[in-house]
């Protein structure tokens, strides 16, 4: 199989047209070329209002090493080299107690899936509910029903992330095809086929419902379990900490203060706001260590100004998955269709405050809604999300300012990010009684000016007029207490330089929504080189343990606990 890289197509290319572009880049007729498909497709808009598809192509040609030897000029053109992935369980002990996974968010899901395929039939512990009645808590809440404590978007099947943009992007790097892995799975449990070339892959709220659901039907169908509101209240183990002699090993974990049940592999797959789970596991000697995370407020744009600023025009409709996700023969090309306009443009920056702090976009949601996140009574905390289609009127993006352990007052203590956190929620829920504090960018601006934290209120003045896009109640209010002054100033410090690169970014009319608060943990469980903590047998994981920054690679990191228990062990 030969990879094509640097293949250009306008966005209304055919596929007949892209399969033309290949025959071009190979020097070759197309009865030479036997199979072929997408790889990669990336937007380039650096010629915008102009913009192309580039591609990477996959072809399998007949007389394939004497056309590559005459191509050898060529760097574009090699040999595929990637792996593809192979879960293999190798370990020589029997595991005659099933694996228990804690949560079941992408890391945890994961995990599961894969020792399930393995034979394991691991039990899956979700103290939130299935996917179908926390979201019908979601929307409930978000409509002005009580808080769910255990049911929101921060608990319940799926995870944090199922409320989300459900991007898959990861700057992660894996040898061994857990990436894609990782894809092809979203795939084969309902994701449209595009996901596997598109350089920026999502899924959208809407589908990602779907897809986990389909998860948990497969893990039942191989013999696991799963048990929702079924949270772990305590663990037992055998053996003394910090003693070579007789070193501790998970013996069993508490459910809902009650019920206990025995296991030897425990994997905490908790989410990165399971802040109760995480003080009891503090208590019971696991190691810990505070980690440096970021904080700051979602902004709102409309989505045409973005999509003007980042491709030249506006634009609405997403495009289409090309037909050639699957490999295709040339004969089948000839009934093609024109492959769409871009959808709803997304953007990434980067700033860096006086200071030296970090200000950069973070869980950007083209087309979305910025989404009451809270999971704590009398604390208050926002998302970005978008469904499958982003639609939406509105663009909103986190803009966060980095904060470490040296920021919290206690650096030494492994919970210390936990209260950070929990402060500026507190203050972000008294500044509007429980709804949604928000504040134009230019008031903001004007009171930090009035604290003498900024110079000028001077705002660009690009944008006209607009209303925000909101799931939950919101109310303006002055939100510069929120954030300590220090990050505040650069905050604003931040969205100035951003308004360079885009510009009418820190506009008078931006929104400002806050608190976003729950970047990533702010705690990482410590763990060994095969992947367990100081007490033997737990398997710390995920965006929650530390080791991991979205769905995607959250989802590998689940993989690879699941690799490191078929190492040790195998099922009975």
């Amino acid at each position: 199989m030969l990879r094509i890289n640097q293949i250009t197509c306008p966005i209304d290319h055919t596929e007949k047209q892209l399969f033309n572009a290949l025959c071009r880049k190979l020097k070759c007729g197309k009865e030479d070329i036997l199979f072929w498909r997408i790889a990669k497709r990336s937007l380039d808009a650096r010629k915008k209002p102009e913009l192309f598809y580039s591609y990477t192509l996959l072809a399998r040609c007949r007389n394939e090493e004497k056309l590559l030897k005459s191509r050898s000029r060529d760097k574009d053109i090699g040999k595929d080299i990637s792996v593809p992935f192979r879960f293999r369980v190798t370990g020589e002990k029997a595991l005659t107690r099933r694996p228990v996974i804690i949560g079941t968010g992408p890391a945890g899901l994961f995990c599961a899936l894969e020792l399930a395929k393995a034979g394991f039939c691991p039990v899956l512990l979700e103290r939130g509910k299935d996917v179908e009645q926390r979201s019908a808590d979601v929307e409930a809440f978000w409509k002005g029903a009580p808080l769910q404590a255990n049911s929101n978007v921060q608990f319940g099947e799926g995870g944090a992330g199922t409320f989300s943009d459900g991007k898959l992007n990861t700057l992660v790097k894996d040898k061994y095809g857990r990436n894609t892995h990782v894809l092809e799975t979203f795939v084969t449990f309902g994701a449209k086929e595009s996901i596997l070339y598109d350089q920026k892959p999502h899924l959208g709220t809407d589908v990602l419902k779907k897809i986990v659901k389909n998860i948990r039907m497969e893990i039942l169908s191989l013999g696991g379990e799963v048990y929702f509101d079924s949270r772990m209240t305590d663990i037992r183990y055998s053996g003394i900490l910090n003693d070579p002699a007789d070193s501790p090993r998970i013996t069993a974990v508490e459910i809902n203060g009650s019920k206990w049940l025995e296991t030897d592999v425990l994997v905490l797959a908790i989410g990165h706001s399971a802040r109760d789970t995480l003080s009891m596991l503090y208590e019971k000697q696991l190691r810990m260590e505070a980690k440096p995370f970021a904080v700051g407020f979602r902004v709102q744009h409309p989505q045409c100004f973005i999509n003007k600023s980042q491709y030249g025009i506006d634009v609405k409709k997403p495009a289409p998955a090309v037909n050639a996700a699957q490999e295709k023969s040339a004969c089948e090309i000839e009934k093609s269709s024109a492959v769409s306009i871009p959808g709803a443009a997304p953007y990434k920056l980067t700033a860096k405050a006086k200071d030296g702090r970090g200000v950069y976009s973070f869980c950007m949601c083209p087309g979305g809604y910025v989404v009451n996140a809270s999971s704590e009574e009398g604390h208050l905390a926002v998302n970005g999300m978008s469904y499958s289609g982003r639609d939406g009127d509105c663009a909103n993006s986190a803009i966060i300012v980095s904060v470490s352990p040296e920021d919290y007052g206690a650096p030494d203590f492994p919970l210390s990010g936990i209260f950070f956190q929990r402060e500026l929620e507190k203050r972000a829920y008294e500044a509007a009684s429980g709804k949604i504090p928000i504040l134009k960018y230019r008031d903001f601006k004007a009171e930090l000016v009035k604290q003498g934290l900024l110079e000028t209120a001077a705002c660009s003045e690009r944008l006209s007029p607009f209303s925000p896009a909101i799931k939950g109640s919101y109310q303006e209010t002055d939100i510069t207490h929120i954030l300590p002054p220090k990050l505040n100033t650069a905050f604003a410090e931040g969205m100035e330089d951003m308004d360079k690169k885009i510009h009418g970014f820190a506009s008078g009319e931006t929104w400002l929504c806050g608190i976003e608060s729950r970047t990533s943990s702010p705690v990482r469980i410590c763990r060994d080189e095969t992947l367990q903590s100081n007490i033997g047998g737990i398997y710390p994981c995920g965006e929650g343990a530390g080791y991991a920054g979205g769905i995607t690679s959250a989802a590998m990191d689940g993989i690879k606990v699941a690799e490191a228990i078929g190492a040790l062990y195998h099922p009975v």
